[in-house]
């Protein structure tokens, strides 16, 4: 009897840590999909190789650097600050659920219809006004480019979806860092992707990563809609009757 009990307590505290390591998992992936979708390293590289085509190998390196690591201290305190600032303000978990979908699901047909909209990428304007500077590692690269509004909701509503669990929140973090360096990597071979992509292939993958952000925005959608218990015939209201005297 002892050791049927025991096998049970040993099954229970197994199906716990592999259901644990799964949840971090399936979280590790779906932020750096979300994070590699609306950082777009393949899609700033196109902008990076056109805005610098006129700058040294070397003055080109030096903005990469630069605008890598600006942007990832604009989204840093996305991370690490977003949720207590949405707390203080009074705006519940599934809002954010809710309003970070419909935004992610915005820019997500934008990619798919080859928009600018400025979600994850630059204005016609703001082209302009870049051609013209000498640097562009903080304005456009760093941010609209990088840490776009897109990045910017994806990193809040990543990190409250890990809740306080300091681990997957290290994930998260991670996985950001993650797509920054890959980031990186992709300015630093701009004009080599430029040349093997081409502006047809671009579009192809743009694309391609649009479709896959619609599905995950329309996911947190319905996350925040759950959460908010709106859709529980549970939580309806009852009609409170006088006594009959």
């Amino acid at each position: 009897m002892l050791s049927s009990t025991e096998d049970t307590r040993h099954a229970v505290v197994n199906a716990f840590r592999w259901g644990y390591i799964g949840f971090m998992l399936e979280l590790a992936v779906v932020a750096f999909t979300t994070f590699f979708i609306t950082i777009g390293p393949v899609d700033v590289a196109f902008v990076f190789a056109v805005l610098t085509a006129g700058a040294s190998p070397q003055r080109r390196r030096l903005m990469a650097f630069r605008g890598v690591l600006v942007a990832t201290l604009i989204l840093l305190p996305f991370v690490f600050l977003g949720e207590s600032v949405l707390t203080w303000m009074g705006i519940s978990l599934p809002a954010l659920q809710t309003a970070g979908g419909i935004l992610l699901l915005l820019i997500g047909i934008d990619m798919v219809f080859a928009r600018s909209s400025g979600g994850v990428s630059t204005t016609k304007e703001e082209t302009r006004e870049a051609r013209g500077r000498d640097d562009i590692s903080v304005f456009p690269l760093a941010t609209p480019l990088l840490a776009g509004p897109g990045a910017m909701g994806a990193a809040v509503l990543l990190m409250t979806r890990a809740g306080g669990d300091w681990l997957v929140q290290a994930i998260v973090v991670f996985m950001l860092l993650a797509v920054m360096l890959l980031a990186l990597v992709c300015l630093l071979l701009a004009t080599r992707i430029q040349r093997f992509l081409g502006a047809t292939g671009a579009h192809v993958l743009t694309r391609v990563l649009g479709i896959l952000l619609c599905a995950l925005a329309v996911q947190f959608v319905f996350d925040g809609i759950v959460a908010s218990e709106i859709m529980n015939p549970g939580n309806e209201s009852t009609t409170v009757r006088p006594e009959t005297l």
